[in-house]
């Protein structure tokens, strides 16, 4: 069994990445983590991609009873939905140590999925500071790309190989690693063209979008999603964004449905949106919070001349 390093006191969080290689080491390595966790009497949430879960409740028996599963696949579709549920589980369970096993990053993700998942892995550490939790992740080795593996070494102060459990060495601050995530957006093609907007015109961009996505394979109910989230995007672009923007709507040929705002804005927290904002919040956040909620990809882009928010919603 793989032994993790727990916190050992108030304040303490830990975040060890797991390479493994193969069924058995998984179920080594996480199997063992939330044994350990369930003899301590400790919480333990799993949120790993779907045929994961039935090999780890299967090998677990009647303990499964004890933890909670998310199909990591449905949960962390887009990566901007995964801290919050991460924290809302801790937050569930306030005073007790949670152990929490997620794997955001698996076979088959695309390029975009996995940068974004990238810049999860690195925000967790800012996140989780100061909390009393340990956050296990699993990476299939034999499965994922060298440049995955090596980003996890830089987004995890610990990684757990062949049973042991060593510092990272390769292991950088958030913001580094968040920033090598921004890599530059790929024009669509055919291009799109641009709708300018200002203040006062929210309702022409509603209608925009609306008329547009009449002609998508979208449902009924997720055309509806889609009108509120660019009708959220364009909100923050007139009250944050210097008052305009424009906005692009395009499918790509997998089927995907794509909207693009672009202003004068600026996101000066990495974690907005991405985390709750509360009732009391005064700062914001609730637009770009509801927005990751509706959409199955969230990227987001800072340049010198302001903010592009790019939103991939599916047909299907």
């Amino acid at each position: 069994m793989t032994n993790v390093s727990a916190p050992t006191a108030p304040g303490d969080f830990v975040h060890p990445a797991l390479f493994y290689q193969g069924r058995a080491e998984y179920l080594a390595g996480v199997g063992g983590f939330v044994r350990a966790a369930l003899a301590a009497d400790e919480p333990v949430l799993v949120a790993v991609p779907g045929p994961r879960l039935d090999v780890l409740r299967e090998s677990l028996d009647v303990a499964a009873a004890e933890v909670t599963w998310t199909d990591m696949t449905q949960l962390g579709r887009n990566p901007g939905r995964i801290l919050a549920a991460l924290q809302d589980f801790a937050d569930r369970h306030a005073g007790r140590p949670a152990r929490i096993v997620g794997e955001p990053i698996w076979p088959g993700r695309s390029r975009a999925e996995v940068l974004e998942a990238t810049r999860h892995e690195a925000l967790i550490n800012t996140a989780f500071a100061g909390r009393h939790a340990t956050i296990l992740c699993p990476y299939d080795v034999l499965g994922l790309p060298a440049e995955v593996v090596s980003d996890a070494r830089r987004t995890h102060p610990t990684v757990i190989a062949e049973g042991k459990d060593l510092h990272s060495p390769e292991y950088a601050d958030a913001s580094v690693v968040c920033a090598d995530c921004d890599d530059p957006l790929p024009e669509p093609d055919g291009g799109a063209p641009r709708f300018a907007y200002a203040s006062g015109e929210l309702g022409e961009v509603r209608a925009y979008t609306e008329s547009w996505a009449r002609g998508t394979a979208l449902s009924t109910a997720r055309r509806g999603d889609l009108i509120l989230a660019v009708s959220e995007a364009a909100a923050n672009s007139l009250a944050h964004g210097g008052g305009s923007g424009s906005l692009r709507l395009w499918s790509t040929a997998g089927g995907a449905v794509v909207a693009e705002i672009s202003d004068g804005g600026h996101l000066a927290d990495p974690l907005k949106g991405r985390r709750r904002p509360s009732l009391a919040s005064v700062d914001g956040g609730r637009g770009l919070w509801m927005i990751h909620q509706l959409c199955d990809l969230v990227e987001i882009r800072a340049s010198d001349s302001g903010l592009t928010l790019r939103m991939h919603m599916a047909c299907s």
